[in-house]
């Protein structure tokens, strides 16, 4: 049996276009996914499906009391991760946070929370994928690689795909990258913009300031030259439909928020000459799901606490690397996620000291490293759900094949009710 129309949910393309080959239960094909969302389908029925605790295969009561035991006696408990998750289970994860007075961060807090921040600061003036898809007609990359980090991101939605407005697909385009060195993306650009690592704020200060039609005093900024400033200053300016998307190029290195909130006021202040937008390339799944989920559910997109009873939001205080390099988390409760193969060196020996719960679909470093290890479904592929594209579009997720495992919202349903029972 062939599905169609079925949505990856490997990164934050969320492409819906996938077709995938269904026998006996198990997925035979996968049409039209680039080399990671095929992996993901393809690789389903490999994984364990018993927790364990201690290292000890168990069935899942004893597993979810030994979860809610290691949270109960926590003074601050930590729960992080949730960008590989549903949104259905994301809810289910801040009702568990509200009920222990616990800290909750997503992923966001390490690649996108400086957007967030700088958005907060400037506005978002932005758009859909579709939009970018049928209208634009120049595109700029800022800080990303999308042909190894998206990799259908230029044929489904931005540089080689065919819309109403941009009939010729790539013809009708001309696309723009900037970044500190060659890439994979770079080589199919029309434009290549080299800037010095950490320049980016001044890059893009220069750009104002020439779309204002101030003149600089200098040769270059930050390793380019003014002239091939000015040119790409005309470009936006005379485009029927820019858009800049932006990675953690931006977000990452030195001025974090204030880079994006520079290129958020150099978008803004394009909207006086023509329709310009600007679009972060989230990574994960359904990151962007995690900040729409947490901004609903508490008024704050990441790093929350629930210690005073009512959520309170203070990135730098209450993110995860954070807490954990202050040693201030006793328990952690990591949701579809793997910190200890990303975090700075003091928050993962903080993480690998303290007593750890993991559900993932994965057997990943953190799991490996876990008291607890509860064992879930993939949304997208053994799960249905609900997951937020890169432009917060929320898109449904199919379950395409049945599976032993429960899902994250299940589990984390188990865990709410033990809890309660154990407060009553």
């Amino acid at each position: 049996m062939m599905i169609e129309n079925v949505v990856c949910p490997f990164c934050g393309c969320l492409c819906d276009d996938i077709a995938v080959e269904v026998e006996d239960n198990r997925i035979t094909a996968v049409k039209k996914a680039c080399a990671s969302g095929r992996s993901l389908f393809v690789n389903v029925h490999t994984q364990a499906a018993k927790p364990t605790v201690d290292g000890e295969e168990v069935e899942w009561p004893q597993a979810i009391d030994a979860a809610v035991r290691i949270l109960n006696d926590a003074a601050n408990p930590l729960i992080y991760g949730l960008s590989s998750t549903a949104s259905e289970a994301q809810r289910k994860a801040i009702a568990l946070a509200d009920l222990l007075g616990a800290t909750i961060d997503s992923t966001s807090s390490v690649c996108h929370g400086p957007t967030t921040i700088g958005i907060q600061s400037q506005g978002e003036p932005t758009c859909t994928l579709g939009e970018v898809k049928h209208r634009a007609d120049l595109l700029i990359f800022w800080g990303c690689n999308p042909a190894e980090s998206h990799q259908r991101h230029f044929a489904r939605y931005s540089a080689l795909t065919r819309g109403k407005l941009t009939p010729g697909g790539r013809k009708d385009r001309t696309v723009v990258m900037v970044d500190v060195r060659p890439t994979l993306s770079s080589k199919r650009a029309d434009v290549f913009l080299q800037v010095r690592p950490g320049y980016d704020f001044e890059l893009l200060n220069a750009l104002r300031a020439l779309l204002k039609g101030q003149n600089l005093d200098v040769d270059q900024v930050g390793g380019v030259e003014v002239a091939r400033l000015q040119d790409l200053v005309e470009r936006m300016k005379s485009c029927r439909f820019g858009v800049i998307f932006f990675g953690m190029g931006v977000t990452q290195t030195g001025g974090k928020h204030l880079n994006v909130a520079e290129l958020v006021a150099l978008v803004a202040e394009l909207n006086a000459y023509t329709r310009f937008t600007a679009m972060p390339m989230r990574g994960h799944g359904n990151v962007a799901g995690a900040d729409c989920t947490l901004t609903w559910q508490t008024g704050y997109p990441f790093a929350v606490s629930f210690a005073r009873g009512y959520p309170q939001y203070n990135p730098g205080e209450f993110t995860a690397v954070d807490v954990l390099a202050r040693g201030e988390a006793d328990a952690a409760l990591i949701i579809a996620s793997d910190p200890m193969a990303h975090f700075p060196r003091r928050a993962a020996q903080r993480l690998a000291q303290i007593p750890t719960i993991v559900l993932d679909p994965e057997m990943s470093l953190t799991a490996q490293a876990a008291r607890v290890v509860l064992p879930t479904a993939i949304y997208g592929v053994s799960a249905a759900g609900t997951a937020y594209r890169m432009d917060n579009v929320p898109l449904p997720l199919k379950k395409i094949v049945e599976s032993p495992r429960p899902t994250d919202e299940q589990v984390l349903d188990w865990m709410i009710e033990r809890v309660k029972t154990c407060s009553a």
